[in-house]
């Protein structure tokens, strides 16, 4: 099925039921029962195989071989990408094979645990500072937009060592290319501005290196028998900045809204603030993942997968969060528990295109959650569930604010 084309496939049943921004619709569920590998029509106008089963999604992220990224993960909803664009040179997250290594391999020392760890005291002081804030706002608060949206920002720009007043460039980049509805040519008009202040960036930390991130790679690029472009550098910076804005404050805020309705979950997690990591893991679990609820491959030859012949170029959707709430994978699984251990999950993928920001993305998703219910235990929403409203038109869906209150905000701790 081509690009843009009508079909007559059934449509692809929608991730997530009207105003719940964890779980998904009993149409959803029902395909992995019934019609595990489906095929069915995406937004955007092709056909697909729907796989929702979880060792066939992990099968799928893992063979890279059979189910290539070069459509881009998000061209069945977004309907602005064409999945049978070229590959611009540098956009890692749709090359598979050694070129997608090569540039991995200059990203992820970068932001590994080890890496990180010394960026962990810089975290915990952007959240107490920003809970500071809180404290003295009038009224509710606005837990998206005065504390999640400011914590991932200002971390990714002092990774990058940019002013965060510049925030604005990549954030209105990220809204527009995750926003469903986007035509390609508003893609290019909204990417301009954020390639060409990115260009700059390249260009400056070449002629003037420094400790950041972007310095460090270009460095690790200079030492290989074929450094990288400054197109290169543009476009991974770019998936860099555009990938991890987005997605982490739709965990964080989809997270803290699951443990509102989950009250006992919340007062365990308030007692046992050790538990915040392994929380994460378990609400990224339940349904708020760093991926969209489902993402796109195409078959590279004839295939079987979830017992369904597969045509070399044939496009299959992914759905992660079938995966993650099958039985299969951990005992009542439609049940949040913070507890559980392991929580293995398909959240942040899986294979050679897993999420290359992830452990950042635990960190301060730890550092929130740890931090928000010790320094305010009384916290709760200031809007019941259904006057909270979600996004649109979004292939990240979650709430567009998330009003909370409290009675009393307790003081930062003297040493972190």
């Amino acid at each position: 099925m081509l690009f843009g084309e009508e079909t007559s496939a059934p449509p692809v049943p929608a991730g997530r039921g009207q105003g719940c921004p964890f779980g998904f619709t009993p149409e959803t569920a029902q395909t992995q029962t019934e019609a595990p590998g489906a095929k069915v029509a995406c937004p955007t106008g092709i056909d697909a195989w729907l796989i929702t089963r979880y060792a066939d999604v992990r099968e799928v992220f893992a063979d890279t071989a059979r189910f290539s990224s070069q459509p881009g993960s998000i061209a069945h909803l977004v309907h602005g990408l064409n999945p049978d664009a070229p590959i611009v040179e540098g956009d890692f997250p749709r090359m598979d094979g050694a070129e997608h290594l090569r540039l991995r391999r200059a990203i992820a020392p970068e932001l590994s645990p080890r890496q990180l760890d010394a960026l962990r005291p810089a975290v915990q002081r952007i959240v107490d500072d920003l809970i500071d804030e809180l404290a003295t706002a009038p009224g509710p608060a606005d837990f998206c937009t005065q504390l999640i949206t400011p914590v991932t920002t200002q971390v990714i720009a002092r990774l990058l060592d940019v002013p965060y007043a510049d925030r604005g460039v990549f954030q209105k980049t990220a809204m527009t290319l995750f926003d469903t509805t986007t035509s390609e040519d508003e893609v290019i008009k909204v990417g301009l501005p954020l390639f060409e202040y990115l260009l700059k960036l390249v260009q400056d930390r070449r002629g003037n290196p420094g400790e950041d991130l972007l310095s460090r790679i270009i460095a690790r690029g200079e030492r290989t028998e074929r450094p990288f472009t400054d197109t290169e550098l543009v476009m991974t910076s770019a998936a860099l900045l555009v990938g991890g804005f987005a997605s982490t404050d739709t965990i964080a805020a989809c997270g803290l809204l699951a443990l509102f309705q989950q009250p006992t979950q919340l007062d365990r997690l308030r007692a046992e603030p050790e538990q915040a990591g392994n929380a994460v893991e378990e609400l990224i679990r339940f349904g708020t993942s760093s991926l969209p609820g489902s993402v796109l491959r195409r078959a590279t030859e004839d295939t079987h997968i979830a017992g369904q012949a597969v045509a070399a170029g044939d496009y299959v959707v992914a759905v992660v969060q079938t995966a993650n709430r099958e039985e299969a994978l951990v005992p009542d699984p439609d049940v949040l528990d913070i507890g559980r251990k392991p929580v293995p999950h398909l959240g942040f993928g899986h294979g050679p295109h897993q999420c290359v920001g992830q452990q950042l993305a635990r960190l301060e998703l730890k550092a929130v959650f740890e931090t928000l219910l010790r320094r305010i235990p009384t916290i709760r929403p200031a809007l019941p569930l259904e006057q909270i409203v979600f996004k649109k038109d979004s292939v990240v869906p979650g709430p567009a604010a998330l009003p909370i209150t409290w009675e009393a905000v307790l003081p930062a701790r003297e040493t972190q």
